[in-house]
């Protein structure tokens, strides 16, 4: 296997670092816009080796595949760059993984993923794998829903992922743990809801607040809708009667995120700034520190799980929490990463793995549901990062 990360940030670097110790592939190219922070993060050994990329470029994508025989695309940049790097790994006849699907638009009823999946034929006639929403939510959120419909339940009635943390950044009131970008995006677009009955459907950001008690002490903590992948991907592999993706923001952080769209300053279009073109989210961004480089001064844990209720194989009621929980510093002590960054890249390369050894193998546009979960999930804790089921 010889694997393109494209992105060079916090995810990227992580992944590296993650796949540092592994021994499932040949050649990790790490490529970034920024050549130097490419080459911080391949310094590993002497399977690495840095490039430079516009990930707005499909030609890019597919010349940097051919030049070093990749056979494997990791795209860890944000999601307005999904399609070119998807279509270029597409052309260059690479596999394709990303942890974002492609954007959504509430105007034109374009759904998240819609994109992606519009090229099915295309990804199947050539004989390749896309394997998209593979990160943490998306992505073990969805191994989690896999191993309950296979292992735990006979019929589903709902699936909710539930997403929370005690994370705090010393000096920073408002500092979030991963691209403020994409949190942006996540946050303030209409969130998703599936029912078996209605199909997919739209509510208010923010909408249907509850108090969800996450485990390994971090608590209660009041979780919202928000649109995520995982609502469009479940429902097409696993039956089930609800599914829905509810993040524990938190009152200060939700009040932050109304103000930017309030202000207007969560707009990508660009703005004249006294003769200057700036994207408003951009400048938000560029203002924020950066959350790769928050770890050394975070302190808690961050929750990724998979709620499910319905009856178990025996017919009886039943709802388990499936979780994975990491600690800060473990993984700052461990990898150098911070919590958040650390879980999502964790997965990808261990579906990588999966993928080199044939434990999972398809050809299409395929979500991680598609997959078996035991050997992921048993990975997984090889990996040294053990995931956790609470039933009630």
């Amino acid at each position: 296997m010889r694997i393109l990360t494209i992105g060079a940030g916090g995810v990227g670097t992580a992944a590296a670092g993650i796949a540092a110790r592994r021994d499932f592939f040949d050649r990790f190219v790490v490529a970034d816009h920024d050549p130097a922070r490419a080459r911080a993060a391949a310094n590993h050994d002497d399977r690495f080796v840095a490039e430079r990329i516009d990930a707005s470029s499909a030609d890019q994508v597919t010349a940097l595949c051919r030049k070093h025989a990749v056979t494997h695309v990791l795209n860890a940049v944000d999601p307005r760059f999904v399609m070119p790097v998807f279509e270029g790994a597409l052309a260059a006849g690479a596999g394709y993984l990303d942890m974002a699907m492609s954007m959504s638009d509430a105007s034109t009823g374009v759904r998240l993923g819609d994109a992606q999946f519009a090229r099915q034929d295309a990804w199947s006639a050539a004989g390749g794998l896309a394997l998209v929403g593979m990160g943490v939510e998306p992505g073990l959120s969805d191994v989690f829903a896999r191993y309950a419909a296979d292992h735990l339940f006979s019929t589903i009635d709902e699936i909710g992922i539930r997403d929370g943390g005690n994370l705090v950044v010393d000096g920073h009131p408002f500092a979030p743990s991963f691209s403020i970008w994409t949190t942006i995006e996540e946050c303030l677009n209409p969130p998703v809801v599936y029912e078996r009955d209605r199909g997919w459907f739209t509510t208010e950001p923010f909408s249907e607040p509850e108090t969800f008690d996450f485990p390994a002490g971090i608590g209660p903590v009041e979780c919202v809708n928000v649109e995520h992948e995982e609502v469009l991907l479940i429902p097409r592999w696993v039956d089930a009667g609800r599914v829905t993706f509810k993040y524990g923001l938190g009152k200060e952080f939700i009040d932050v995120l109304k103000t930017l769209r309030t202000l207007g300053l969560d707009r990508t279009q660009p703005v004249d700034v006294g003769g200057t073109m700036v994207s408003p989210r951009d400048l938000v961004a560029a203002v924020l520190p950066d959350p790769a480089t928050l770890g050394d001064r975070m302190t808690g844990a961050t929750c990724a799980g998979t709620l499910v209720s319905g009856l178990d194989k025996q017919g009886r009621p039943s709802t388990v929490y499936l979780y994975h929980v990491v600690d800060n510093r473990w993984s700052m002590t461990e990898y150098g990463s911070q919590a958040v960054v650390w879980q999502t890249a964790v997965n990808p390369v261990v579906a990588l793995e999966l993928l080199a050894a044939g434990a999972w193998s398809g050809t299409g546009v395929l979500g991680p549901e598609a997959f078996d979960a035991v050997p992921f999930l048993d990975l997984l804790t090889a990996y040294g990062s053990p995931w956790a089921m609470r039933t009630r």
